[in-house]
């Protein structure tokens, strides 16, 4: 029997021909070589859509802040308006021009207006107040209806005096006894919204909304006329349910289109943005990338199939030999030569051996005047050490070690360059070792990086800071104050409250006691510029100033120099007995039986009411009262103080 097989088995081989073998060999190549391209591909869509959900997100986080800082800038002003409007009733005159002055100093209201009882207009920031009567209007009848003092924000609608598209915002005005006074009203117009959403690059039929949370849509760029209501829509009747940041896969209700879709809602306000691209215009740059994908894998199918032929022929093979490796390398070096990164082949002493044509279109320079050159001679004199640790980082044939770094193009300019280096050849010489690069223009991405990091650092700035005198706001404040207490064994606090502020308004005006603000926040910031310490606008007239390891020695000296500095500014105040602008501090030092930043504040606090009680114009430090001043309940009010000044009961 094994005699029988032997020729069995030399038979069956002989049946398998060159030409048998070389189809194999070729079946085999092609599907290795199409599974390497359908995982790339698979791969390479799963990042695109990845980056892609990442980018919708942190658009709709930003565009939510956005709304939401546009909104609480405008709700400020109002409830200040309110405020004032409950309990005085000023000249249209003097209060219409604050309203057009509030009017230029916030770009997205359009005009604020005051309706009385029965609808008419009160006050106007328009040069010409309005004649006719918004009493039937829905906003109005909910705040006559229901005592409820939070902002208000109403559906898009067409403005009667305008006829632009509008969203209304509004707040009910209150009487001292909580009657019905009327409304306060401030109108923001659509474009303010859809202008700032135009600068973004979302596609053909990608689309950014600011949606209310009942539903309403209040704006949608682009714009469109389909639906203004998605309360039954997905995304109101279950994704916000879940999370209030959220991101899946719509069908679009304004046009059809399948898009991904990003949402976020504000947590102070019923806004809701969303964010929505076509899952086309995710994937261009993927469905380019698999373009170019499938060239190469028709490239190298072809080089199969000419290998394939080339084995299966027996004659002319030299001659076919080196036909082939001409076209080989002649397809490789077209696509060296022609994409837009540029590749480049290096020794071990850094010295260029080849560089891709593709460096002409990337820094104006011609690549055979860079070979034999050293390619540190390309690196910005300040990256250069960062670009030299990592190439000390390649120290194997597998490692690929990465940099960015300035360089110069032939006319003098910079551009930003992101290189990808890998060791391609192990010598035993290391200086005859060859590492093979790839360079990619990167500028377009860095500036887009840093105008976004200045961005997010401008808001950051404006919601610490006090618009009107530019101290670190009672948020800030607080936050600074929790850290620092909870860091420091030894920290002062001050409180500052301008003296007769009240009088001060009445008889000069709230202009002028914008601008007496302002004055009293520059000495008190001064005071805490060369200090480790934080100057704030705790409320109304009053400042508050942290001093972190300072003594109450240290901080009574520092509350002195800002008490003489406002006396020597010599503001007139004829409210005041003494006929000049003064201020009254009180300071609390860290004691071990101060049970909290919020005792110290509250310590600080009865400095300044005694200091207020003494007579205003001095300060007073809390350590230096008596303790039938600071026991529950012993505190007498001095009934000659003016209502708008600190008192420590409340």
């Amino acid at each position: 029997m094994p005699y029988q097989s032997i020729p069995n088995q030399s038979g069956w081989l002989r049946r398998i021909t060159p030409g048998m073998v070389v189809i194999f060999f070729a079946l085999i190549m092609t599907a290795c070589i199409l599974g390497v391209v359908i995982w790339k591909a698979l791969e390479a869509k799963s990042a695109a859509l990845a980056r892609g959900a990442a980018d919708i997100q942190n658009l709709a986080h930003s565009l939510s802040e956005h709304a939401a800082h546009s909104i609480q800038a405008a709700d400020i002003a109002m409830t200040g308006m309110v405020d004032l409007l409950r309990y005085q009733d000023p000249l249209p005159e003097r209060f219409n021009k604050y309203m057009a002055e509030t009017v230029a100093a916030l770009p997205q209201i359009r005009e604020i207006g005051a309706l009385d009882t029965s609808g008419k207009w009160r006050y106007s920031s328009l040069p010409e107040t309005p004649g006719y009567n918004n009493g039937d209007r829905p906003y109005f009848a909910f705040h006559r209806d229901n005592p409820d003092k939070a902002l208000r924000i109403s559906e898009s609608f067409q403005s009667r005096l305008t006829g632009r598209p509008t969203i209304l915002l509004s707040k009910r005005i209150s009487k001292p006894d909580g009657s019905f006074g009327g409304v306060l009203t401030a109108a923001i117009d659509s474009d303010y919204f859809s202008g700032f959403y135009r600068t973004f690059q979302l596609g053909p039929d990608g689309g950014i909304s600011l949606l209310r949370d009942d539903g309403a849509v209040l704006m949608r760029w682009p714009f469109t006329n389909r639906s203004t209501d998605l309360s039954k829509s997905d995304l109101f009747t279950t994704q916000l349910k879940l999370s209030s940041v959220g991101y899946y896969k719509i069908t679009s209700p304004f046009d059809g289109v399948v898009k991904y879709f990003g949402y976020e809602q504000t947590p102070q306000y019923p806004l809701i943005v969303t964010v929505a691209m076509s899952e086309d215009w995710l994937l261009a740059a993927w469905s380019q990338a698999l373009r170019t994908d499938a060239l190469v894998a028709g490239v190298l199918l072809c080089m199969i199939i000419l290998l394939a032929a080339l084995l299966s022929s027996q004659f002319n093979f030299r001659i076919r030999t080196e036909r082939a490796l001409r076209r080989s390398e002649s397809h490789y070096r077209l696509l060296a030569d022609n994409i837009a990164d540029v590749v480049i082949l290096l020794d071990g002493r850094g010295t260029l051996r080849y560089v891709s044509h593709s460096v002409e279109q990337m820094l104006g320079v011609r690549a055979h005047d860079l070979v034999g050159k050293s390619c540190f001679d390309l690196v910005h004199a300040e990256d250069k050490e960062r670009v030299m640790a990592a190439s000390a980082r390649l120290n194997g044939s597998g490692t690929v070690s990465t940099a960015e770094f300035r360089t110069f193009c032939a006319d003098g300019s910079i551009v930003w360059v992101e290189s990808h280096f890998k060791q391609a050849s192990r010598r035993d010489d290391p200086a005859e070792a060859e590492f093979v690069g790839v360079l990619r223009d990167v500028t377009e991405r860095r500036r887009m990086e840093e105008e976004l990091t200045l961005l997010n650092r401008r808001l950051a700035q404006l919601a610490a800071t006090d618009g009107l005198t530019g101290l670190t706001n009672r948020r800030t404040f607080d936050g600074f104050l929790s850290r620092e207490y909870a860091a420091c064994e030894e920290i002062s606090v001050l409180l500052c409250d301008i003296d007769n502020f009240k009088g001060y308004n009445d008889t000069y005006g709230h202009q002028a006691g914008d601008r007496c603000l302002q004055a009293v926040a520059r000495v008190i910031g001064d005071a805490t510029s060369n200090t480790s310490g934080l100057s704030a606008r705790y409320g109304g007239e009053e400042f508050a100033v942290v001093l972190p390891n300072m003594s109450e020695d240290e901080a009574l000296k520092v509350a002195e120099k800002i008490r003489l500095t406002v006396r020597a500014l010599g503001l007139p105040n004829s409210a005041a007995t003494r006929g000049y602008l003064t201020i009254s501090v009180g300071i609390a030092t860290r004691t071990r039986a101060t049970l909290g930043e919020t005792a110290l504040v509250g310590e600080a606090d009865i400095g300044l009411y005694e200091a207020k009680r003494l007579g205003r114009n001095r300060s007073i430090a809390y350590s230096s009262l008596e303790l039938r001043y600071v026991e529950a309940g012993s505190i007498q009010h001095d009934p000659e103080l003016a209502p708008g000044e600190r008192d420590p009961a409340h």
